[in-house]
């Protein structure tokens, strides 16, 4: 046989596989698996740079402060009378049934 036999029916057969292939399924499989590694990508960026921060000798204290505090404030602003809470009852309530029905 010659290359350009071969050649010929290799690409017969690749093109005989490819005409089975559901594309519009494939694109769906692809978007998933595009959406799954840029996901993964960003966990590793997020965590290469907590891992940098934690590195810092005084950051991490302060952001865990921070988020203490700001934590403390909301706790103050939507639970600290009835009243407050009962407002955060109804938005949550409602939330629920927006989004869940």
């Amino acid at each position: 046989m010659t290359f350009s036999k071969r050649y010929d029916e290799a690409v017969g057969k690749i093109n005989a596989s490819l005409d089975k292939v559901d594309w519009e399924k494939a694109g769906r499989i692809g978007t998933f698996a595009g959406i799954l590694l840029v996901l993964s990508l960003t966990l590793v960026l997020v965590n290469s740079i907590l891992a940098t921060i934690h590195l810092l000798p005084v950051v991490p204290g302060l952001l865990e402060l921070l988020g203490l505090v700001v934590a403390g404030q909301w706790c103050y602003r939507n639970l600290y009378t009835k009243d407050k809470r009962q407002a955060l009852g109804e938005r949550l309530h409602n939330l629920r049934k927006e989004y869940l029905g």
